[in-house]
């Protein structure tokens, strides 16, 4: 291990850096998502203010346009035509009923007349920029800043009636910095009613089919009005507000750092904890508080012991039991798995040495952890204990499960090296990792091991309940044994057995048992079968 990844591993087993690190990261992630949720609301409040104001502004419109339409109706339905004084009169009147007529004009071969005095005059000689069944529309004939301009023309017939910018502004509203515009030729072209046509077109695509649509881009909201004509849409262009924080928000900041802090806090207190109970497991280990202890495993048909699984257990001074569900993985994180599997290799010899070499048939198999499978360490550990000994090597197996085969071509190699040397090679909880069929063709394996769980679930309707007979049809494919966990009843093992299962191990045969129970359990049977033997004779 490189001097750079030593130091970083000791600072991650420091309880304060570990707690530091956790109250800054949950701080930013509870402040990151706070601003996200408050910047969602901000631009939600912002669209909806923005379809209110567009309906409103439509409302206001329709009534402008509604006016004059009408007053266009009145004038074509009366019967005076030609440029007189009676005329005239009828133009002031049509001003004066309709709050927003501006003014009102009469056009033909002979001239124009209109209720106000002709000083520059309303723009009647280009053509319209809408041109409808009933009524045409100029837009924005005039661009001067005076008020008392027309600024929007609708004309029907012979006659023209309009509205002052004044009157137009009004009526809008219009924020400071925004455009009314009317889109024409299916948004290609835009004129501009108040404002320019600064914001045209827009880097996003125009929906030309949505009806009412409100678009949302970094810097402008575009509104699209609901009309009843296929020939224009009236649009309003506004830009967006900067980006304020409301004051109300701010409030998150300190709930985010307390939070922050008491995530942190909680940290500091599991790593105080798990570094006690590493130091708990070190002391453990000096003063004799891990205890070997072991399975049995049985043939299915013969019912004889036919080797153990080595189990470790740890036993406080005051009774208690922790799991090694606990204590190991904390071991591998630690690096003192290989202190625990020495200790359970040396402990296995020391205690059924003596009856592994009155039982040359027997083995024990003992777990390896991830480390013990990368490195070839193991192979010279057991070669020394096995020479001390004098235990034959094809009755220590090895277990590795799926999880632990990080890197299969290391591992590979590792367990080949077992393997050559006469130990058997087991593949643990087979089923629960990610060992692919393909990986197990390539190892080098004797044996699979079925998890307990695909047993508990034989004859029920649980989606797992195949598990065990697939794994069973595909060991047998491959040529390899297979051991049976956790059975308990009587059942299962009848099943398993026609199934083609030889070996089981679970509570229905035995419990885990110590050291000199399961000499006891050996020695019984070898003593009934010599009783069978004798008899016979």
């Amino acid at each position: 291990m490189t001097p750079a990844r030593e130091t970083l591993q000791s600072w991650l087993h420091r309880p304060f850096f570990l707690a530091m690190m956790a109250a800054v990261l949950s701080t930013v992630l509870l402040l990151g998502a706070s601003l996200f949720v408050v910047i969602q609301q901000i631009q939600q409040r912002e669209s909806d203010q923005m379809n209110a104001q567009g309906e409103r502004f439509l409302q206001r419109l329709e009534q402008l346009f509604g006016q004059l339409r009408e007053s266009l109706d009145d004038l074509q339905n009366q019967p005076l035509r030609g440029c007189d004084d009676d005329m005239i009169a009828t133009l002031q009147q049509v001003s004066f009923n309709y709050r927003f007529v501006y003014e009102a004009a009469y056009i033909d071969s002979s001239g124009v007349c209109s209720n106000r005095p002709r000083r520059s005059g309303l723009s009647v000689i280009r053509p319209p920029d809408i041109r409808g069944p009933t009524y045409s529309y100029w837009l924005n004939t005039t661009t001067e800043p005076d008020e008392n301009r027309a600024a929007l023309m609708l004309g029907r017939g012979n006659f023209r009636v309009a509205t002052s910018r004044g009157h137009l502004t009004d009526v809008v509203d219009l924020p400071p910095g925004s455009s009314l515009l009317v889109v024409l030729d299916h948004g290609e072209r835009a004129i501009p009613v108040l404002g320019t046509d600064q914001y045209w077109p827009p880097t996003e695509p125009w929906p030309s089919k949505s009806r009412n649509a409100l678009q949302v881009t970094q810097n402008r909201l575009i509104y699209r009005m609901q009309t009843d004509s296929p020939e224009y849409q009236l649009v309003l262009i506004a830009q967006r507000n900067g980006f304020n924080i409301p004051s109300n928000a701010w409030w998150l900041l300190p709930i985010s750092l307390l939070l922050g802090l008491g995530i942190g806090f909680q940290v500091f207190l599991l790593a105080r904890q798990r570094q006690s109970m590493d130091a708990e497991l070190h002391g453990a280990i000096r003063r004799g508080e891990l205890q070997v202890l072991y399975q049995p495993i049985f043939d299915l048909r013969s019912r004889n012991c036919v080797g153990a699984e080595a189990l470790l257990r740890w036993r406080r001074p005051d009774g208690t039991l922790t799991s090694p569900d606990l204590f190991i993985p904390m071991a591998e994180d630690t690096g003192q798995i290989r202190q625990i599997t020495d200790f359970v290799l040396q402990r296995l010899f020391d205690q059924l040495g003596q009856l592994l070499r009155a039982n040359p048939q027997l083995y024990i198999s003992v777990n390896l952890a991830a480390c013990d499978v990368m490195v070839p360490r193991i192979g010279e550990v057991i070669a020394r204990l096995l020479a001390l000994h004098r235990v034959s090597a094809h009755q220590i197996a090895f277990e590795v499960t799926e999880r632990g085969l990080v890197d299969v071509l290391v591992a590979r190699d590792n367990l080949q090296s077992l393997r050559d040397v006469g130990h058997q090679v087991l593949i643990d909880d087979f089923g629960t990792g990610y060992c692919s069929l393909a990986y197990l063709q390539t190892l080098p394996v004797d044996c699979l091991k079925i998890d307990k769980a695909f047993i508990d679930a034989l004859g029920h309707d649980a989606a797992s309940s195949g598990v065990a007979p697939h794994i069973i049809r595909m060991a047998h494919a491959l040529q390899l044994k297979v051991i049976a966990e956790g059975i308990e009843h009587e059942a299962q093992a009848s099943y398993l057995s026609s199934e083609g299962v030889t070996f089981g191990q679970g509570w229905l045969f035995a419990h885990a048992l110590s050291a000199v129970q399961l000499i006891e359990l050996i020695t019984r049977g070898r003593r009934l079968l010599g009783r069978r033997m004798d008899d016979e004779a």
